[in-house]
């Protein structure tokens, strides 16, 4: 599977924007789905994960309440949208399909396939 995010800009703190990851040549309903983060000087992050379904998801502490994924199963795309942005939250945002059974799916090394990453920049 490919995968091309977009979506990414510059927003003022308080604001949204929302993530696309378009998937093409497998349909993403056959993989585990991911969002990642990297920021300057930091280590990749984990932000969202949700199951092939949709029905489970697990986001990271700083995401909870404030972002939400979506999976479009028609469209073959994720959405990660993203509420009340903080200026730490810029980072090049990067999603990632998983399509192996037994694996931690906080932990990138999970995830075999990756798109090439949309920069979210958030002004104070």
């Amino acid at each position: 599977v490919q995968l091309q995010a977009s979506g990414g800009g510059l927003v003022q703190a308080g604001g949204s924007l929302r993530l696309s990851c378009a998937a093409s040549g497998s349909t993403i309903s056959n993989y585990r789905m991911a969002w990642f983060r990297l920021a300057p000087g930091k280590e990749r992050e984990f932000v969202v994960t949700t199951s092939r379904s949709g029905d489970d998801s697990y986001y990271a502490d700083f995401a909870k309440g404030r972002f939400a994924i979506s999976r479009d199963n028609a469209r073959n795309t994720v959405y990660l949208e993203m509420n009340s942005l903080k200026p730490e939250d810029t980072a090049v945002y990067s999603c990632a399909a998983s399509g192996r059974k037994w694996f931690d799916p906080l932990v990138s090394s999970g995830y075999n396939y990756w798109g090439q990453g949309t920069l979210v920049t958030v002004s104070s």
